[in-house]
């Protein structure tokens, strides 16, 4: 059993930068492949972005693609999404997600089987 706890969400206006935040209680945090999904008021979850057990690949949504970067880091059990010029319609709950396996580029919600209770980001114009 993996606990995801997500920060770092708020108001931000547009163009503006946040970073979240997600800390996983585990030990064994090199085993999981990581995402970030969002999901919006009466909208699916959608996928943003994964990243492989070390940080060494990364995949992205063609939505947030050169906005936003994910990163890892494996002492701290942590993985971050650096989300800069950001827009209105980024304004979504933001979720990490995580699954014990090897390296996969994992782009729907069904792939994965530990979520965080998410983190609410509001981007006003």
């Amino acid at each position: 059993q993996v606990h995801l706890v997500e920060s770092g969400g708020g108001l931000v206006q547009a163009g503006g930068s946040l970073r979240l935040s997600c800390a996983a209680s585990t030990r064994s945090f090199v085993n999981y492949v990581m995402g970030w999904f969002r999901q919006a008021p009466g909208k699916e979850r959608e996928f943003v972005a994964t990243i492989s057990w070390n940080g060494g690949s990364t995949y992205y949504a063609d939505l947030v693609k050169g906005r936003f970067t994910t990163s890892r880091d494996n002492a701290k059990n942590t993985v971050y999404l650096q989300m800069n010029s950001l827009k209105p319609e980024d304004t979504a709950l933001y979720y990490c997600a995580a699954d014990p396996r090897p390296w996969k580029t994992l782009l729907t919600p069904h792939e994965y089987s530990y979520w965080g209770q998410g983190t609410q980001v509001t981007v006003s114009s």
